[in-house]
C-alpha cells in the first residue's frame, strides 16, 4: 500500500551491525574499511539472493527488509556463515517482523524499533529474532532456534520473547550475559579504571583507588548491581568501544574518568554513559584539595545514583555514601597503594602490599580496612599455594579478628573471617554465618558468592554451588575463580558435557588458566578418552611452574586406562618433585594417583597428610567421582570427621 509517497507493508526487518568497527577505526582506519566493504559485499550478493531490499547502510551496519520470513532468516545465517570464514567479520544480527512504513528518507514503526533493540542484545556470531518471527518458521526443518528469554526492551511496552538461531556455525550467547538481563528492574552499572593523567604514572594507584572507592559506594545502594572490580579492571588499558564493553559486562550504564594529580591538588573528570545509545547521560569536573578526597568520592556517587535512580534509593540524599575509613590522608595513601599491588597477584607484589598495610597501620592503629587487606592477602597467599598454609592463615584469622573488633559492618572482615573458619578451623557453621553476613552487607559482593559457591561445592551440594557461582559470574562476568566454580559443579553432578563447556569457556579469556586445562583432562578421563586426556596434560607440562599438575594428571590417566606401569613411572616423578622442593604440598594430588591405581592404603595416608597441612583440595574429595569405590571404607567417613563436615554432606554423598 501506498499513501502520500509512504510505504507500508508487512516485512521481516534485519538490521546488522560490526562489533568493535569504532576502535578498529581509532586504531587502523585502512582495516576498518576493508572490513566494512567485505560486510556490504557479502551482505549485498546475500540478500539479491533472498529478494531482500536494503534500506539503509550507516557506517558499520545495515538495515534490510524481506517479503518472506523464511527468505530472512536464510539470509542471515548465509552472511554469518560467510563471515565467519577468513578473513573473519565479526557482526552482531537483530530480526523482527511486522508492519512497517518507509519513503525516501527512512524506515519508520514499533517493529523496526523491536527488530533494531533485538540487534542490540546480540553479541559477534550471533543471529537473534523475535518470538514473532520464531512463529512464522518453526514448522521450517533447516532452522533451529533456542529460547534466551523475556527483555524488557527500550520504548517497548511488552517483555518480549528473543530466540537465537542455533544452526552450525552460529553463536548462541548465554542469555544470563546479554547487555539486558530478562525483565531487568534492577539498575546496573559498571566503573571502568579511571586513567591516570598525571605526569608521574607512580600515581596510577591513586586514579585506581579513586576508582574502587567510588564501586564500594555504589555497591552501597540499593537496587543498584554493580559490576565486580575484578571484571571492570579486566579493561584497563585497553582501547575497546565503550558498548562493546557494556555487553560484555552486562550492563546498562558504564562509568568512566580520569584522575590528574599535582602537588596538593587534584582534578576528577567523570560520565556516566549509556549502554542503549552510547550518550553520555552526565559527566562533570572536580578540582579539589586532596584533603576534600572523601567529598569528591561522595558528590559523584551521589550524582549517579540520582541520575539513575528513578525511585531507585529515596534516602539515599539523607547520608553520606562515602564514609571514610580513616582520617589520616597518608594512610589512606599507602591502602590504595597496597591493593594497587596485591591486585597483581604475585608472591613479591604480596609482600610489598603487606608492608604498605603495616605502614598504614603505624599511621592509624584502628585502620579496620588496612587490616582486613593484610587478612585477604595471608588468606590469598595460603590458599593459592605460594607460601605453607601453616604459616599465613593464623594471621590471616588475626587480622580478621581485629578488623571486626574495630568495624563489624566491613563485608570484607566477614569474607576474612569465613575463610579463616573454612580453611584453617573447618568450622562449617561459622564458615556459612560469615559468608552470610558478608552478603547482607552488600549485596552485590561477588567475591562472596564466590566463596558461597566453593562452600557449597564443598558440602557435596552442587546443584546449590551452581547457582552462587552463576550469581557470582552475573556480578563479576569475567572472574576465572567463579568460572571454574561453575565448571566444576557441572563436573560434581556429573554433567561432563556442561563442566568442559564452561572449562573452554574460561580458557577463551585465559588460555593458561590451570584448573580449567585440569578438569577438561579430567572429563576426558572420565569419558574413556585418554589419548586427549594425555594431549591436555601436555598443555599443562608447557606452563612454568605447574609440574605437579602435569604429573599428577598424566599418573591419573595411566592409572585409570590399567597401565600401571607408566601410572608409577609419573608418580615416582612426582614423589621426586615432593622431595627436591621443601616448599612444595602436594600430598592430595599423590593420593589422587594411588586413587587410580587402585592403592587405598597410601591413598588414605596421603589424604590424611593433606588434611594436617591444611591442603585446600583435600575438602573438595567427595565431588571426585574416581573417589567412589572407596566411599564405603570406613577411613573415608574418619577423614570427613576430622574435617569437621556436617552430617548433611554424608547424606549428600
Amino acid at each position: 500500500m501506498t499513501t502520500n509517497g509512504n510505504h507500508r507493508l508487512l516485512a521481516a526487518i534485519m538490521f546488522t551491525d560490526m562489533v568493535g568497527y569504532t576502535a578498529l577505526m581509532q586504531e587502523n582506519e585502512h582495516q576498518a574499511k576493508v572490513n566494512r566493504d567485505r560486510h556490504r559485499k557479502v551482505q549485498q550478493e546475500a540478500c539479491h539472493r533472498h529478494s531482500g531490499k536494503i534500506l539503509q547502510y550507516y557506517g558499520d551496519g545495515t538495515l534490510v527488509i524481506f517479503n518472506s520470513a523464511i527468505e530472512a532468516v536464510s539470509c542471515a545465517v548465509e552472511i554469518q556463515t560467510e563471515l565467519k570464514k577468513e578473513p573473519v567479520i565479526n557482526l552482531r544480527i537483530g530480526m523482527h517482523t511486522g508492519d512497517i512504513v518507509y519513503d525516501d528518507e527512512g524506515v519508520y514503526g514499533d517493529s523496526v524499533n523491536i527488530a533494531s533493540r533485538i540487534e542490540g542484545l546480540a553479541v559477534s556470531g550471533s543471529v537473534l529474532i523475535s518470538g514473532k518471527l520464531t512463529d512464522e518458521i518453526k514448522n521450517q526443518p533447516e532452522f533451529s532456534t533456542k529460547l534466551l528469554d523475556a527483555f524488557n526492551l527500550k520504548n517497548v511496552k511488552e517483555p518480549v520473547d528473543v530466540y537465537a538461531i542455533t544452526n552450525d556455525p552460529l553463536t548462541v550467547p548465554d542469555a544470563g550475559k546479554l547487555r539486558s538481563n530478562p525483565h531487568q528492574k534492577v539498575k546496573s552499572i559498571a566503573v571502568l579504571p579511571f586513567v591516570n593523567m598525571s605526569s608521574d604514572p607512580e600515581n596510577e594507584y591513586f586514579s585506581d583507588g579513586i576508582t574502587e572507592e567510588i564501586l564500594n559506594a555504589l555497591c552501597k545502594v540499593d537496587g543498584l548491581q554493580v559490576t565486580a572490580r575484578t571484571s571492570s579492571f579486566a579493561f584497563k588499558g585497553m582501547n575497546r568501544d565503550i558498548r562493546e564493553i557494556g555487553r560484555e559486562l552486562g550492563v546498562k550504564t558504564v562509568l568512566e574518568g580520569s584522575v590528574r594529580k599535582a602537588g596538593n591538588r587534584v582534578r576528577i573528570t567523570a560520565q556516566l554513559i549509556s549502554m542503549a545509545d552510547g550518550y553520555h547521560i552526565w559527566s562533570d569536573t572536580y578540582d579539589r584539595h586532596l584533603e576534600d578526597i572523601f567529598q569528591v568520592q561522595d558528590e559523584i556517587s551521589l550524582k549517579i545514583t540520582n541520575k539513575l535512580r528513578e525511585k531507585l534509593c529515596r534516602d539515599q540524599d539523607k547520608k553520606k555514601m562515602v564514609v571514610p575509613a580513616t582520617t589520616n590522608l597518608e594512610a589512606y595513601n599507602l591502602y590504595l597503594k597496597a591493593i594497587f599491588y596485591y591486585s597483581k597477584w604475585t608472591l613479591e607484589d604480596c609482600r610489598i602490599a603487606i608492608d604498605l598495610l603495616n605502614q598504614a597501620l603505624e599511621l592509624d592503629p584502628e585502620y579496620a580496612l588496612a587490616m582486613a587487606g593484610l587478612s585477604k592477602i595471608y588468606g590469598f597467599m595460603g590458599a593459592s599455594g605460594k607460601v605453607s598454609p601453616q604459616s599465613v592463615y593464623p594471621l590471616a584469622k588475626e587480622y580478621a579478628i581485629k578488623a571486626n573488633e574495630l568495624d563489624q559492618h566491613l563485608p570484607e572482615t566477614h569474607l576474612a573471617l569465613a575463610n579463616s573458619c573454612f580453611w584453617l578451623e573447618q568450622d562449617w557453621e561459622g564458615a556459612d554465618r560469615h559468608i552470610r553476613e558478608a552478603i547482607k552487607l552488600n549485596p552485590s559482593f561477588a567475591e562472596a558468592y564466590m566463596f558461597k559457591a566453593m562452600f557449597l561445592l564443598a558440602s557435596a551440594t552442587p546443584l546449590e554451588a551452581c547457582e552462587a557461582a552463576q550469581t557470582s559470574l552475573q556480578l563479576d562476568p569475567l572472574s576465572s575463580p567463579s568460572a571454574i566454580l561453575l565448571a566444576f559443579s557441572f563436573f560434581s553432578i556429573p554433567d561432563w558435557d556442561k563442566a568442559y563447556q564452561e572449562a573452554d569457556k574460561l580458557l577463551v579469556h585465559n588460555p593458561n588458566f590451570i584448573e580449567a586445562l585440569n578438569l577438561k583432562g579430567w572429563v576426558h578421563t572420565e569419558k574413556g578418552e585418554f589419548q586427549k586426556a594425555l594431549d591436555v596434560f601436555e598443555t599443562v607440562k608447557n606452563i612454568k611452574g605447574n609440574e605437579s599438575d602435569y604429573l599428577m594428571g598424566v599418573a591419573m590417566v595411566y592409572g585409570r586406562k590399567g597401565d600401571i606401569e607408566n601410572a608409577r613411572k609419573y608418580l615416582e616423578l612426582l614423589l621426586d618433585l615432593k622431595k627436591n622442593v621443601p616448599d612444595i604440598s602436594i600430598e592430595y594430588k599423590i593420593g589422587l594417583v594411588y586413587a587410580e591405581m587402585g592403592d587405598a592404603d597410601n591413598m588414605f595416608n596421603h589424604f590424611f597428610k593433606s588434611h594436617e597441612k591444611r591442603e585446600g583440595d583435600v575438602i573438595f574429595l567427595n565431588n571426585l567421582h574416581c573417589l567412589r569405590k572407596y566411599r564405603q571404607d570406613p577411613r573415608f567417613d574418619e577423614l570427613n570427621r576430622r574435617m569437621g563436615r556436617p552430617v548433611r554432606v554424608a547424606q549428600n554423598r
